[in-house]
């Protein structure tokens, strides 16, 4: 009895440390790449996630949905919300921290895009080259979202979903993604969001709940929807003002939905064996800590919208810039 309640003390602790010690933490643009190598060399990701490794739209207010149609939903629901949906087929999209090209293949198939899509991750590039039609128009390759290779005013729209968490300087990220923008061309852009601290800080729990949500998934910070629409405007590149949303109620049940996946699809337990058993259940208190921050309003689900000026405004110096952290 005594060595059973050992181990019942015992097994909680050595998980939650075994968990804290494995985090994987920013360091580098190569923590990212090597992170997302990893998961879609093993599958595992795309075996519950499918192709769209984001989260999905269960309307508003939300209602049960499929957890893969709703990944389908959100792409034309932010097609529909950005205006995209009035392109002229043929207009050339980027598409930046592209994942495995779910949604590029939709924006191509559906919408008649040119897509180029992007990410720094080479397994990534490989495993979306794989899943595209030769006869689609939708070409990805490795590319670095804080330094695009591609001339000023390249594309008719610049499209990131999910991406910006990764990014290390939120000033640069949101002046390459208006950089390579034709004038008049849109951006639009989906993200996670923490609250906008300078209005109201972080209490006690909200602190080490937020530097796990960095810690676990390689993120050197979240910036809050206030503070990036403040770095868009401040490139002197925005036709007026940026526009924005909270998602975070309409995409709040892909958080449980995710647990969910692995107990109603047990063939990844055979599949993946039990190294693939233990690297899915060790992503379980970062699932809970993330429906926690949205559901709370920690996090919010930032959607931008903005058009790309004909004629640019003076920048904004780089001490007033620098400001506007979060």
């Amino acid at each position: 009895m005594n060595l059973f309640l050992l181990l019942l003390i015992a097994l909680p602790v050595i998980g939650l440390a075994a968990y804290l010690l494995t985090a994987r933490r920013y360091n580098s643009s190569d923590t990212v790449a090597t992170s997302y190598d990893e998961w879609t060399q093993d599958g595992i990701l795309e075996f519950y996630w499918g192709e769209h490794i984001h989260l999905g739209h269960y309307g508003s207010p939300p209602r049960q949905k499929d957890f893969r149609q709703a990944k389908y939903d959100f792409v034309h629901e932010m097609v529909k919300w950005g205006g995209l949906d009035r392109c002229a087929p043929g207009s050339t999209l980027l598409d930046v921290g592209c994942g495995i090209g779910g949604s590029s293949r939709v924006l191509a198939k559906d919408y008649g895009f040119d897509v180029t899509a992007v990410t720094i991750s080479p397994g990534q590039v490989k495993r979306a080259t794989e899943l595209t039609p030769v006869d689609l128009s939708a070409k990805f390759m490795v590319d670095d979202a804080m330094a695009l290779s591609f001339p000023d005013e390249s594309f008719d729209v610049v499209w990131s979903l999910e991406a910006g968490p990764h990014m290390p300087d939120k000033a640069v990220f949101a002046k390459e993604l208006l950089r390579v923008l034709k004038p008049g061309g849109l951006l639009v852009v989906g993200d996670w969001n923490q609250r906008d601290d300078r209005r109201c800080p972080l209490n006690w729990w909200e602190k080490p709940v937020m530097r796990q949500l960095l810690d676990q998934w390689s993120h050197p910070e979240f910036s809050s929807i206030e503070g990036f629409s403040e770095l868009l405007e401040a490139t002197g590149m925005v036709e007026g003002s940026v526009e924005t949303t909270d998602w975070a109620k309409e995409t709040l049940p892909s958080w449980l939905d995710s647990i969910w996946q692995g107990i109603i699809r047990p063939k990844g337990l055979v599949k993946f064996g039990v190294s693939g058993f233990i690297k899915s259940v060790r992503e379980v208190p970062t699932l809970l800590l993330m429906r926690l921050a949205f559901g709370s309003g920690l996090c919010r689900f930032g959607m931008f919208r903005a058009t790309r000026a004909e004629v640019l405004a003076p920048v904004a110096r780089h001490s007033e810039v620098s400001v506007i952290r979060k």
